[in-house]
């Protein structure tokens, strides 16, 4: 449930990482969705991609072991900020990695100990840091597989607010069959094709926060994992700043573009605004 007041300045956005996990599936493209715990402050129940705020170890020297011939410069490049340092820069790419471990069970990266991933997840999630977890398994992460698609930062009336990044990441068939829950804050993860979600969506069965809703819906032009990860590598992650607004026949959320957004230029493509319907977000 939204947490809204129009006249309310929100907090500073806390920096947050997404990752929409890519595989190429009997039917062509597929994403891993995961639904969140309906008891979770922020969007209980929705499906949405693996995610979550970064955690200040993300930016440790501990962890600069476990990523060897880094690009850093690279890695900044292509977030297509020039207000991130390049210690932030890498940190949001080991939370995307890292959350992706949490949350998914898919460990972005090489270890000499995949038997030990299970219990290695489950140490991290108990509040072991990820650097002792890849110490552990012996890992190497490999960034360079996130490929910044987006940048969503959530309206300042809102009482959570993150600036959310999301990646790409491709995975193998094989990779894929080892996705899975960690029964806490997710409770469920379904691998869809784009298409097939948002059609889902619509029809009432699945919840769609508008970032992923759009996401999805941009995602299924594309037939191919690899197709969707070289069009981002090619393209400048757009910024989508999102304002609400409430008329009298509902809430509106308003992207750069619309005639009620104070940006004039569009920012991502797709439809300029989301409506809200009983409580869920269509766009319109």
């Amino acid at each position: 449930m939204l947490d809204i007041d129009p006249l309310r300045d929100g907090p500073t956005p806390v920096p947050a990482a997404t990752v929409i996990l890519l595989r190429d599936g009997a039917d062509g493209l597929e994403v891993l969705l995961v639904q969140r715990h309906r008891a979770t402050a922020f969007m209980g129940g929705a499906y949405v991609f693996p995610g979550g705020k970064l955690d200040p170890s993300d930016a440790g020297d501990a962890i600069r072991a476990h990523l060897p011939a880094l690009d850093e410069q690279g890695l900044l490049a292509s977030l297509a900020d020039d207000g991130l340092d390049a210690t932030t820069g890498r940190a949001l790419f080991v939370a995307a990695a890292r959350e992706t471990f949490e949350e998914a069970g898919l460990l972005i990266g090489t270890t000499t100990r995949s038997d030990a991933l299970p219990r290695e997840r489950e140490r991290l999630n108990a509040g072991t840091s990820f650097a002792e977890v890849l110490d552990a398994l012996d890992a190497v992460l490999s960034l360079d597989r996130l490929v910044p698609l987006s940048r969503w930062v959530t309206p300042a009336v809102e009482k959570r607010r993150f600036d959310a990044r999301f990646f790409l990441a491709e995975v193998s068939l094989e990779e894929s069959q080892h996705a899975s829950v960690e029964q806490h804050e997710t409770i469920a993860s379904r691998w869809l094709g784009p298409a097939e979600a948002v059609a889902l969506h619509l029809d009432g069965q699945i919840d769609l926060p508008p970032p992923t809703l759009r996401t999805l819906e941009l995602l299924s032009r594309h037939a191919s994992a690899a197709d969707a990860v070289r069009e981002a590598r090619q393209a400048r992650p757009p910024l989508v700043r999102p304002v609400f607004h409430a008329p009298a026949d509902g809430w509106i959320l308003a992207l750069p573009g619309d005639p009620l957004h104070p940006e004039p230029a569009r920012a991502i493509e797709g439809s300029t605004r989301f409506v809200c319907r009983d409580a869920r977000w269509f766009s319109a």
